[in-house]
């Protein structure tokens, strides 16, 4: 398929796009509309930008990603893009025939008509809020509960139980939270093919290596060494474990081997599992009791909060200052 067609092609989906259409940059996950397409150029508009919200995408880069594509069964690697060139291959998926894999990290061209980068509008349906089965979401409810009631902001004032109310509900969210997280981070891991970062509402993301290093086998780490002159005294060390299987046979103290410290601390020794339902229970039976004014009114002060939080930290990278 030669490029003015597929050019043609693209121009006549973007003039059918709806008023107020958004698009997601498939790497940096920048929203952004198309403001007005000429026949050179399409000019966009990034919604989460302060600086250099306006973009002006050139004809002439469509067609080298169009060639770089068609030129590759497999589809063009999106880490390959240059910096900044994210909206042209959220642009082009608008194309029938191409199509944006972000599992893969690809842009491909089909057979058949394809997927797009354009955003939906979430529904009436999927706007509606419910309840996940997941341990984290009653402990963060129970915790707001307690945390309302009771000012953390002067410890020594709250009495012994309250204050154990707290620390074990603390201890419940950071589990699920660190839980979540881990599966949370697993998924993107697999999704983000670059370094990057990939913003949300309430922040960024990016891909990262760190490195792990553990001995070979001591023997051969010690000859290794002493080929190039450095002698096994130099490195060989007291080993712990070898040590307190030394005391386990001898008369020997541990003090007389160890320097000891000892330290006090909290630990969580049992959860009341039956309480916690129960007063999670009330919690939802409250907040499906109100009704009338005061429940619109509640509804109008979380919409106000949502875009409080929207607002103070939607998310500029660095090539944004």
């Amino acid at each position: 398929m030669a490029f003015d067609v597929s050019w043609h092609t693209l121009l006549e989906e973007l003039d059918d796009l709806p008023e107020g259409a958004t698009l997601l940059t498939p790497l940096s996950h920048d929203q952004f509309c198309v403001t007005e397409v000429q026949e050179q150029r399409v000019i966009i508009e990034f919604l989460n930008r302060e600086i250099d919200e306006t973009r002006s995408l050139q004809r002439d880069q469509f067609e080298t990603l169009y060639r770089r594509i068609t030129d590759e069964s497999g589809g063009f690697e999106l880490d390959r893009l240059p910096p900044d060139a994210d909206p042209y291959p959220a642009v082009l998926s608008l194309h029938p025939r191409f199509e944006v894999d972000e599992d893969q990290g690809l842009i491909i061209e089909r057979d058949t008509p394809t997927e797009t980068q354009l955003l939906e509008e979430p529904s009436e349906k999927s706007s509606q809020r419910t309840e996940p089965d997941i341990g984290i979401y009653a402990d963060v409810l129970l915790l707001a509960d307690i945390l309302e009631r009771h000012d953390v902001t002067n410890l020594e004032e709250i009495e012994t139980d309250a204050l154990v109310n707290v620390y074990t509900l603390l201890s419940d969210v950071q589990r699920n939270a660190n839980d979540l997280r881990q599966d949370v981070g697993d998924v993107l891991l697999h999704r983000l093919h670059h370094d990057r970062p990939v913003s949300g509402s309430y922040g960024s993301v990016q891909r990262t290596s760190r490195r792990n290093r553990e001995l070979k086998d001591e023997d051969d780490v010690i000859e290794t060494l002493e080929a190039v002159g450095i002698g096994r005294d130099r490195i060989t060390s007291v080993d712990h474990a070898k040590v307190d299987k030394a005391l386990e046979v001898t008369g020997l103290a541990e003090s007389d081997v160890y320097e000891i410290e000892e330290s006090e601390y909290v630990r969580k020794a049992d959860v009341d599992e039956a309480v916690k339902e129960s007063r999670l229970q009330g919690l939802k039976n409250q907040l499906a009791a109100t009704e009338g004014d005061e429940a619109q009114e509640l509804r109008e002060e979380i919409e106000e909060l949502e875009e409080r939080i929207e607002e103070l930290t939607s998310f500029r990278t660095g090539s944004e200052v």
